[in-house]
């Protein structure tokens, strides 16, 4: 029996050498969709990571400016993949449903810190202990993040953030606080639990009929019930609180869209959302 398994495994290690030795053909090369960017944030004290994807006819030595779609929680193993592939879908020349845009994909360091801001609620401060840091990051974002691509890419003065869960609790706190970031907001269930709702609450600039700004928000959320909290926030009610709160702004440059995806959850919204998204944002021309 010994000597049976040990001719498999010799067998099976040869098999694994000679896969590998023939994947290292001439006619191999990486599959490259995009670049890593690196900086160093002063506001954050440490070194954050961009993936950066660009569309396919980029080039430096035109005069073609493009769009930029940041993307909250952006590493390779969250959703910088397949927001990149919705927006490629859409580029295509016989689809053409999006401007041509650069994707942003923002690397986490620790999400929980840098999306919540301050709370008085126990349980929130037991369950995220590094809470708080939202404030700094949006600075970054400002003032560091924003600067950096529009000096290294070839940017129009479109930007877009698409945020879901904590991450679509800092773009509701980016579209309350800092509003002109950003002209475009896709927020999938936001996790407006979070200080028992104080979001939902505020007096926010985009409300007031002086508010001059064109701004599209799109906030979407799947069937996905009571929050972790201990206030029984429910994730679809408060997204939909956040939809009216802002339907009731004076201002004439501000337009939201509602959208429930009852086959969805938490999970799941996010992709079907993003795309739902594009498609109110970007309604076709007749």
């Amino acid at each position: 029996m010994r000597k049976t398994l040990l001719a498999l495994f010799i067998i099976f290690q040869t098999a694994q050498i000679f896969s590998q030795e023939k994947s290292k053909t001439p006619n191999s090369k990486p599959l490259i969709i995009g670049t890593i960017d690196e900086i160093y944030s002063k506001e954050l004290s440490e070194k954050r990571v961009l993936n950066i994807y660009l569309p396919p006819d980029y080039n430096e030595s035109d005069t073609t400016r493009y769009s930029i779609i940041y993307v909250l929680d952006g590493s390779i193993d969250e959703d910088f993949f397949h927001i990149a592939g919705i927006v490629q879908f859409n580029n295509f020349p016989w689809i053409s449903r999006i401007p041509k845009s650069i994707v942003v994909g923002i690397v986490n360091v620790d999400r929980k810190r840098d999306f919540t801001g301050n709370t008085s609620i126990d349980s929130d401060k037991k369950l995220i202990p590094t809470y708080g840091g939202s404030a700094k990051f949006i600075s970054f974002i400002e003032n560091e993040l924003q600067p950096y691509i529009n000096s290294k890419y070839k940017t129009n003065s479109s930007n877009t953030i698409v945020g879901q869960s904590l991450a679509g609790l800092l773009a509701t706190e980016i579209l309350f606080t800092k509003p002109k970031l950003f002209d475009k907001y896709i927020i999938v269930s936001p996790s407006l639990w979070w200080n028992d709702g104080k979001l939902l609450k505020m007096q926010a600039e985009i409300l007031k009929d002086n508010f001059a700004n064109n701004i599209q928000i799109y906030i979407g959320v799947g069937k996905e019930g009571l929050a972790p909290s201990v206030s029984h926030h429910v994730m679809e009610i408060d997204a939909n609180l956040l939809a009216d709160k802002i339907k009731q702004s004076k201002s004439k440059n501000v337009k939201v869209y509602f959208d429930y995806l009852p086959d969805e959850d938490h999970a799941t919204v996010t992709h079907q959302a993003v795309f739902n998204a594009f498609r109110l944002l970007y309604p076709v021309e007749n």
